[in-house]
């Protein structure tokens, strides 16, 4: 291994780590990292072709990760939020940079509105992020927050629908809108009824074969089809990664899919920003460093100001509206995305040296959000500004029923628990990885899910976190993928009360030393019932019989004698 790969990787984790605790976006910090060891600072690495084809794929990745998000049941819920304050967000912004653009740049007016519009999207990973680090995603601001990047993502498909234009293909604009329309409505029931039709029994019967292997080529295979797909047709293959997302996103298999792929994901996301970095012609940012510093302060000022009074023109408090606006200021990875996507389409919407600024001006403003938000912190505690506030938490009624009770697993044990608990109106969901269970369980109008409890990737994205899930029971039949799911769990969210089923005794103790709250030993308690029975034909009183079944469960189930019970099973 050369040196060169030892620094390489000494210096993206010296990066990661101080963006990190900065609270900025590791990705940014993979983008510095291109930009250092490229060919203008320490020559570690030329952009050539493998660099190329690695960001390529990232490119491919990050379309798929932001299609995923776009579940057509999700928009429905949010559609007034989302469609209404998200379309007014972005319409605003791009209305106040247009004339600023048009005049005082020589871009024709189709560029000028395209990168209007990619200036008014914000950055989803590092804005969700951020709600997620200051625990303000299950506020209102937050709820309003991510219904804006849920119609940023959206607006994705017009957009790259868009790309042929730039290319010269077309020159009508109102027919080309009107194909944009009708493609981009075709694409999305498309993927609804492919996603239902064609990909759940695909993917049912991979999942069936219980392999990871398996299930992750499957993914990828998808992402490749589509892309190829999109290139015959004329489209971007980035508009293939993204369908190849939405339909993953329409399956019961959407938070598996998400598990599996994000360690891959970010592996090829990296590398994307890196060959971004490493392709930036930095002479032509220091000669131009006015702009670049200039540009970045107005797109952050004139994006809080917008953001801020259509917050308020839709009645959100002056702190929430405070702090949508500053979360949303920057700009995002889908611009940076789509002047990547047109250089190796070979599209010209602007200058090749203009492209370079404004991926710096959309860097550095990535950048400088996490500061704004620590200096409004600072200033709000300090009582000097602005009146002290509070944000709202949502309730039931204003945001997706949260289940109360996580079950990891569906068999007899987890099917009869959460019969119990549909019985009793108690929200659950429950998973597993049978495939047939699963199905048979949302035929008969169970909330289960195909997902490996084992998964803290997975388990997140059901609504295990501290403070959240009630409960969870586990009642998976395997001793050891039981202890490795009360493992996960307790890492995740250490408080939580966790009910598990064993098969003997040895297993119950077992998994009450991982810290179980209770822990059942099936034969144990069966022969329990048993004694129960027989004693009440003997005409034993009810007291008599529970106090003695009380003495044998007590300080777990000391006065049975562990051989005896290991040797009846």
């Amino acid at each position: 291994m050369s040196l060169s790969v030892l620094i390489f990787f000494a210096m993206i984790f010296v990066l990661v780590f101080l963006l990190r605790t900065l609270r900025v976006g590791a990705l940014v910090a993979f983008l510095v990292a291109g930009m250092i060891s490229g060919p203008y600072i320490l020559d570690l690495f030329q952009l050539n072709s493998t660099w190329t084809f690695l960001g390529d794929l990232g490119i491919l990745f990050l379309w798929f990760t932001i299609g995923l998000e776009i579940n057509i049941k999700r928009l429905w819920q949010m559609r007034r939020t989302i469609f209404g304050f998200g379309a007014t967000q972005v319409l605003m912004v791009a209305m106040m940079l247009f004339p600023i653009l048009f005049g005082m740049t020589t871009w024709s007016v189709i560029g000028t509105i395209t990168i209007s519009l990619l200036f008014a999207m914000s950055s989803t990973s590092e804005d969700l992020q951020l709600l997620t680090d200051r625990n303000q995603l299950n506020t209102t601001m937050g709820h309003q927050t991510f219904s804006i990047l849920l119609f940023q993502d959206l607006l994705s498909i017009p957009l790259l629908a868009m790309l042929p234009v730039f290319a010269g293909r077309s020159f009508n604009l109102g027919a080309t809108l009107i194909d944009v329309v009708v493609t981009s409505v075709t694409l999305i029931f498309g993927v609804v009824i492919i996603g239902r039709f064609v990909l759940n029994p695909v993917l049912k019967r991979v999942a069936k074969l219980k392999s990871k292997e398996a299930f992750l080529l499957a993914i990828m295979l998808n992402i490749a089809l589509w892309a190829v797909l999109m290139n015959l047709l004329g489209l971007p293959t980035g508009l293939g990664a993204f369908l190849a997302g939405m339909l993953m996103s329409e399956t019961i298999y959407s938070h598996q899919v998400r598990a599996e792929i994000d360690p891959y994901a970010l592996l090829f996301l990296s590398l994307f920003f890196i060959s971004l970095g490493m392709g930036l012609n930095l002479e032509v940012l220091m000669r131009n460093w006015y702009l670049v510093i200039g540009g970045m302060v107005g797109l952050v000022f004139i994006k809080f100001f917008a953001l801020f009074m259509v917050s308020r023109v839709r009645g959100i408090p002056v702190f929430d509206a405070r702090l949508i606006a500053l979360v949303l200021s920057q700009g995002g990875e889908f611009a940076l995305l789509m002047f990547q996507t047109m250089k190796t389409s070979g599209i010209s919407a602007v200058p090749a040296a203009d492209q370079e600024i404004l991926t710096a001006i959309i860097i550095l403003s990535m950048v400088s959000t996490p500061f704004l938000l620590t200096l409004h912190d600072k200033i709000f505690r300090s009582k000097k500004m602005f009146a002290r506030s509070r944000m709202r938490q949502l309730n039931a009624t204003e945001n997706e029923t949260k289940p109360e009770v996580l079950i990891c697993g569906f068999g007899r044990v987890g099917q009869i628990i959460a019969h119990v608990l549909r019985a009793r109106k108690i929200p659950y969901v429950a998973l597993d990885l049978d495939v047939n269970a699963v199905m048979l369980g949302r035929e008969h109008g169970y909330n289960v899910f195909y997902g490996d409890s084992t998964n803290h990737t997975v388990l997140r994205e059901f609504g295990l976190a501290s403070r959240r899930v009630r409960a969870v029971v586990v009642a998976l039949d395997n001793a050891a993928t039981a202890r490795n799911a009360v493992l996960t769990i307790r890492g995740i969210a250490p408080k939580v009360k966790i009910f598990a089923r064993a098969r003997n005794l040895c297993e119950s103790r077992a998994l009450t030393n991982e810290g179980v709250e209770e822990a059942w030993p099936e034969t144990v308690e069966s022969s329990l019932m048993l004694a129960h029975g027989v004693l009440e034909k003997l005409g034993v009183s009810d007291e008599i019989i529970s106090r003695t079944l009380q003495e044998m469960r007590s300080e777990n189930y000391s006065k049975l004698d562990s051989a005896i019970a290991a040797k009846n099973n």
